[in-house]
């Protein structure tokens, strides 16, 4: 049977943190973001020095110089978590003949606490630390330990599903802040560390090389919807590592040998989830990007070409009729979308962004991620064997060119999400069988509030605090109006029944 490696490092992500469905921004903290950024890119004779000693670092096999500088700027981070379990149900069989005695409670839910570890990078004196997405994400309390043993209770600024980033903040001042390298510089064969807390142990150092770049791995499609053609696609362009990385490593430190931050470890390849060879980081010029959008907006902004994209090889090159065989093929130009502005057109393959080579669909998402609406990119295209440059002014979600603010994107997600569920429309031909006019089906239970109710899944909601469901809009709207405190009652039915069931949803 054929290994499938992205399979593989989906049961890798490097904390052990209980996955749960949904996420919160738990905390919003407008400032502009100083970042310890490193100073331009050294030349070939400063590698030279970096490499034989004589310049910030040692030379390879020695660095000692690097570890001593990241290490202290690298935390510990510790969760509790607690999430929803539902016990296995005993059939009626059992019940009937032993009494409501056996297994009486089961079928319940039941809340169960777990704790969890991983590692952070402190990007800021006062306090603000990066990490990954799924360290934090649903956390009830975060702990962070310096590598002076200092213990700081942590706050959860801003996460991000999309990229697996988190920005946290601790109650602290003059702190080590790492310095902020130039992933884009980083050369295939060239020496980088993982600095971390694997395996719940005291600060690890271990070196590699970087093995390949702008590798996309699917392993964070998990984090959106599936089947949601309105859901954003996760951007993966990993900085992958042959250096020893295990769980816990999670959300630590890849850095250079002049001690700067290079990427931020989140992933590895393995059947075991232990060290195989291959891990896998954000490259900075993400983290620089959506940590500062984090603090300063309480949201990432993203800018969109739209366009549907395909990357080309051979064979889809040849069923395209496309004049060249690598880019990206533009399939469908959204209507008055940035592309369409710009003059792309269906057919164009895009061969060049910002003058960087494009090979992968995973390189141009991490080009746009870096842009926020309202940046222009400079595309160059292939049209019928002819390149031409064209200027795209990326937009937001909604077609403008304006910040999207955190209450705008959030005040629907967070109502919805704290329920806890997959959420589909039934389809007129369902509904009409069902003799209603409308409703919204509990496609997956996960977590949160519904989860601690008897609702199950295949559950139709028609009526929710005595207003009509007829989509998923319907039932967000009703969701934001529910005021602390207050409930939410359920009206609805499952396919097999005539009878309608209430269920009371404490929100």
């Amino acid at each position: 049977m054929k290994s499938n490696w992205k399979l593989l490092a989906l049961m890798a992500l490097l904390s052990s943190v209980v996955t749960l469905a949904a996420y919160n921004l738990l905390g919003f903290n407008k400032r502009d973001v100083i970042f310890n950024e490193s100073s331009p890119t050294p030349t070939i004779t400063g590698r030279l020095a970096a490499l034989t000693g004589n310049g910030p670092t040692a030379a390879p096999g020695d660095f000692s110089t690097a570890a001593e500088a990241v290490t202290p700027t690298v935390v510990h981070i510790r969760t509790t978590v607690t999430r929803t379990v539902r016990q296995q149900q005993v059939p009626d069989i059992f019940r009937d003949f032993f009494g409501d005695d056996f297994g009486g409670s089961q079928g319940r839910p039941r809340r169960q606490q777990g704790q969890a570890s991983g590692s952070g990078v402190i990007i800021s004196k006062d306090g603000y630390i990066v990490t990954n997405n799924h360290v934090v994400q649903d956390a009830d309390e975060v702990e962070v330990i310096m590598t002076d043993k200092r213990s700081f209770k942590a706050k959860v600024i801003g996460t991000d599903p999309l990229t697996d980033l988190a920005v946290i903040k601790v109650e602290a001042n003059n702190l080590p802040a790492i310095t902020l390298g130039d992933s884009d510089a980083l050369k295939l064969g060239e020496w980088v560390l993982a600095v971390g807390y694997p395996l719940d142990l005291e600060s690890t150092v271990t070196a590699g090389i970087v093995s390949a770049k702008g590798r996309g791995i699917g392993i964070l499609n998990q984090n959106v919807k599936q089947n949601d053609p309105k859901a954003d696609t996760p951007i993966e362009a990993f900085i992958q590592t042959d250096a020893a990385i295990n769980p816990g490593n999670s959300g630590g430190a890849l850095v250079n040998l002049r001690g700067e931050l290079v990427g931020i470890n989140s992933a590895i390849a393995s059947a075991t989830g232990y060290y195989s060879g291959y891990g896998f980081a954000v490259p900075v010029s993400l983290v620089k990007k959506v940590s500062a959008d984090l603090l300063k907006y309480g949201n990432v902004q993203r800018g969109y070409i739209g366009i549907r994209p395909i990357e080309l090889n051979s064979s889809v090159a040849k069923e395209k009729n496309a004049k060249v065989g690598r880019g990206i093929y533009v399939d469908e130009v959204v209507e008055n979308g940035a592309a369409q502005a710009a003059g792309l057109k269906k057919g164009d393959v895009i061969v060049k962004m910002e003058g960087q080579p494009l090979d992968s669909d995973a390189q141009m998402r991490e080009i746009i991620g870096r842009r926020r609406p309202g940046d222009a990119v400079t595309i160059t295209v292939n049209r019928d064997g002819t390149e031409r440059d064209f200027k795209v002014e990326l937009r937001n979600r909604n077609g403008g060119r304006d910040v999207i603010k955190k209450s705008d994107v959030t005040a629907s997600n967070t109502a919805l999400s704290t329920l806890g569920a997959e959420f589909e429309e039934l389809s007129a031909q369902d509904a009409k069988q069902l003799g209603v006019s409308g409703g919204v089906r509990v496609k997956k239970i996960v977590d949160g509030k519904l989860a601690e109710t008897d609702v199950e899944e295949g559950f139709i909601i028609v009526k929710a605090n005595g207003k009509n469901v007829k989509t998923t809009k319907d039932l967000q709207s009703i969701m934001s109006s529910v005021k602390e405190g207050e409930g939410l009652m359920l009206i609805g039915m499952y396919p097999n029944s005539s009878r309608m069931y209430y269920y009371a949803v404490p929100v």
